[in-house]
């Protein structure tokens, strides 16, 4: 079995090169200029459809987010039911903050996607 490798690109990750030029670059800044602290900040996270996978989503925000409230978290399924969105809103108080429980959700296997 081979492992995915997952690429993790948080508000740190520099924007250079293939992946953004001048106006990419400005839509981060603008972005930051908009994100005021602390403020609700829903994180949608895909993966297969399991039991235990909206448990492990909402352990991940605990572990990141004292006041995580599961009564936050909302579940979809794709299509044809193989895969599952979990949206949990948090209340993020700092950019650090969300950059960590993003490089959280793509270290754990379950995971397939977050945004």
């Amino acid at each position: 079995m081979t492992e995915e490798k997952k690429d993790i690109i948080t508000m740190d990750t520099p924007v250079t090169g293939e992946s953004g030029g001048p106006e990419l670059v400005e839509a981060v800044e603008e972005a930051e200029e908009l994100m005021k602290f602390p403020m609700d900040f829903p994180i949608k996270v895909m993966g297969n459809n399991t039991p235990s996978f909206p448990q492990t989503v909402a352990d991940i925000a605990r572990a990141h987010f004292e006041d995580f409230d599961e009564k936050t978290i909302e579940v979809r399924y794709s299509r044809t039911r193989k895969y599952m969105s979990v949206t949990v809103t948090v209340v993020a108080r700092s950019r650090e903050q969300l950059d960590s429980v993003y490089r959280a959700f793509h270290a754990c296997p379950e995971v397939k996607f977050v945004y």
